[in-house]
């Protein structure tokens, strides 16, 4: 499916990333959060998952919410790291059971302290295993339904169509850190795709011709699923650093000077929230299929990105919640 322009800028399809809370007083924040952003009309709502099964239990509770207190579709992160087939399988089915039909399918990055040549991943390979292990266990899970046939009484059919799950997966625009090449990454994302998957998610960029050329380069080597654009909303240079850190992409510049120039964190925010609409505003009228926002677990400010990119009208929003990522 490619990417079109929808001319009605309030149709374009947007979603939001959160993470688990790591106490009460978080999670009540949380709960807050998620009723502001669900009332946005988000397309879907994905909730991080450590590595090692470190926020199982938690993410699970966060996901469960979402499905009992909004309409909105809850996506379960899932990667390869530390688990066995058998206990990826089980937690699956845990999040299956659950109600959740929506998933993002990682490879995962090596945990902090594990030596480079130590093994992390466990059977899963590759996030393209993963996402074949999330259909077939859907598929074991529920084999077969049965229908009422109208008219006859007591009659009953075998429906074999089986319930359809949403199964995202990373793209990099500009390119994985351990990738030998540009094409290996256009590679791998056909290989998710041939497993199964049918949405992708970008890591982060800064400058939407990235996200664009490797759209380009990945449609003429054969991907057809949507592939959303990541954006987050850099409102700080301790944020900036971190991304950075985490991601490996190069220092966008101008921003970085902007930030380190702005005396308060109020104007800092203001400048992060400018250069992430700019950006939406930029990748939406290049094509881009819809906008994906890294939340930070706070609203006002992805909802003001959004406002800027005219994806919703909504009223200022005071922010009380210091912002120290």
């Amino acid at each position: 499916m490619p990417e079109t322009s929808d001319p009605d800028c309030r149709k374009t399809p947007f979603s939001f990333e959160l993470y688990p809370p790591k106490s009460d007083a978080a999670a009540s924040a949380l709960h807050a959060t998620i009723a502001t952003l669900a009332a946005a009309g988000p397309d879907f709502i994905s909730v991080t998952y450590g590595a090692n099964g470190s926020s199982r239990r938690s993410s699970l509770d966060v996901l469960t919410y979402i499905l009992k207190t909004t309409t909105v579709d809850p996506m379960a992160h899932l990667t390869c790291v530390g688990s066995s087939s058998l206990e990826a399988s089980r937690l699956i089915r845990e999040f299956l059971d659950a109600g959740v039909r929506s998933f993002l399918a990682l490879r995962g990055d090596r945990p902090e302290g594990a030596g480079e040549g130590e093994p992390f991943l466990g059977d899963l390979g590759s996030a393209a295993e993963l996402v074949q292990l999330i259909h077939r266990v859907q598929a074991e899970r529920v084999p077969y339904r049965e229908t009422v046939i109208p008219g006859i009484p007591g009659a009953r059919a075998v429906k074999t169509e089986r319930e359809k799950v949403r199964i995202a997966v990373a793209g990099f625009p500009n390119g994985h850190p351990r990738s030998r090449s540009t094409s290996q990454d256009i590679d791998t994302l056909l290989a998710k795709q041939a497993a199964g998957a049918n949405l992708a998610i970008t890591q982060l960029f800064f400058h939407a011709d990235h996200y664009l050329s490797f759209i380009q380069r990945a449609r003429a080597a054969g991907v057809e699923f949507p592939i959303l654009p990541g954006i987050m909303p850099v409102t700080s240079p301790a944020r900036l650093r971190r991304i950075l850190e985490l991601s490996g992409e190069d220092l966008p510049s101008e921003l970085a000077i902007q930030l380190e120039v702005e005396p308060t964190r109020e104007g800092q925010r203001d400048i992060g929230i400018r250069q992430a609409g700019e950006l939406g505003r930029e990748l939406l009228a290049g094509g881009a299929p819809g906008l994906h926002l890294y939340a930070f677990n706070q609203a006002d400010t992805v909802l003001a990105v959004l406002d800027r990119c005219g994806l919703v009208n909504t009223p200022p929003i005071p922010n009380p919640v210091k912002e120290s990522q």
